[in-house]
């Protein structure tokens, strides 16, 4: 007798390479993901996976049944999913990963609303600067910021929003030190840096009317943590480079002003990045749709980062 829940853990131990790694994406006993494997093999009398403690390897055979496994579990979730939406009607969990600076600064607020109106749904939220597999991980969802275009791969990207890097300072700082007038008298001031990293130690900054210009600095301290960053300018430690969403609080407060506003040290885009291998689940259609809805209209420099939102 078919048993469908054998397609779908062969699937997932297939995508994540292995029986660990998918029985934590699962958050379920090795040992069971083990048995279902090993049930489907019987009831074909054929090899799947070759395992030892050493070594997994999908066999031919597997690879071939991974395609039709995939096709079916996809149609299942698609039915389901079509059903939950004529109810509106969306329980589960969604794995989102995202940098510190996005969770503090661009979807913090954005997140707590989207569970409240979605209260069937689980959001599990992996906070980190790391570049992670996102199949290995078992994340649904990722944002990411980037200056220049990510690296092809297997994974799907979509705009979410452009947001512009800005320099930024307190006014006491200002007010000791003097305002900058030009870049070049960047050079005589205190700086900061995003990054603990000491390399390429500089400013590259655009005009808003298109003219460019690099400006080397030697910055006192250096973080991962743009909250660290944005208290350190704020207690007068220099300038710094700092996408402008971050700074949006302390801009309404006082507690930071911009400097050389005609200039840009950069315009990062955010980017939603989804594992192509499967069909989202209805969880993870809901907060796909949500961020397109939201994200950019709350951080990005223009209105719409695309004229319509793309479905999964």
């Amino acid at each position: 007798m078919i048993d469908i829940n054998d397609y779908f853990y062969f699937v997932h131990v297939v995508e994540k390479q292995g029986f660990s790694a998918a029985a934590l994406a699962l958050n379920m006993p090795k040992s069971r993901l083990s048995r279902h494997v090993a049930k489907l093999e019987e009831r074909l009398d054929i090899k799947l996976i070759e395992r030892t403690s050493r070594q997994f390897r999908v066999t031919d055979a597997g690879e071939e049944f991974y395609r039709h496994a995939l096709s079916v579990v996809e149609k299942v979730e698609s039915t389901e999913f079509a059903m939950l939406r004529k109810k509106q009607l969306f329980t589960g969990r969604v794995v989102l990963s995202c940098s510190i600076g996005v969770a503090q600064y661009a979807i913090k607020n954005l997140l707590l609303q989207f569970l409240k109106a979605h209260p069937g749904i689980e959001v599990v939220q992996q906070v980190t600067n790391q570049n992670i597999d996102l199949v290995a991980a078992g994340v649904d969802l990722a944002i990411r910021g980037h200056m220049e275009t990510l690296p092809d791969s297997s994974n799907i990207q979509r705009k979410l929003a452009r947001v512009s890097w800005c320099l930024v300072a307190s006014p006491d700082y200002l007010a000791m030190h003097g305002m900058p007038r030009v870049p070049l008298d960047l050079q005589q001031h205190q700086s900061l840096k995003l990054g603990w990293q000491p390399t390429r130690n500089q400013w590259q900054l655009t005009h808003h009317q298109g003219s460019n210009i690099n400006i080397p600095i030697k910055p006192q301290f250096y973080s991962d943590d743009m909250n660290t960053l944005i208290q350190a300018a704020q207690e007068g430690l220099g300038i710094v480079s700092l996408p402008a969403y971050t700074c949006r609080q302390a801009f309404t407060e006082g507690s930071l002003v911009r400097v050389l506003p005609d200039w840009k040290t950069g315009q990062a885009q955010l980017s939603l990045i989804t594992p192509s291998r499967r069909s989202a689940t209805p969880p993870v259609q809901a907060l796909h749709k949500y961020l397109f809805e939201h994200v950019n209209a709350s951080i990005g420099d223009d209105q719409q980062a695309d004229s319509a939102i793309p479905s999964l």
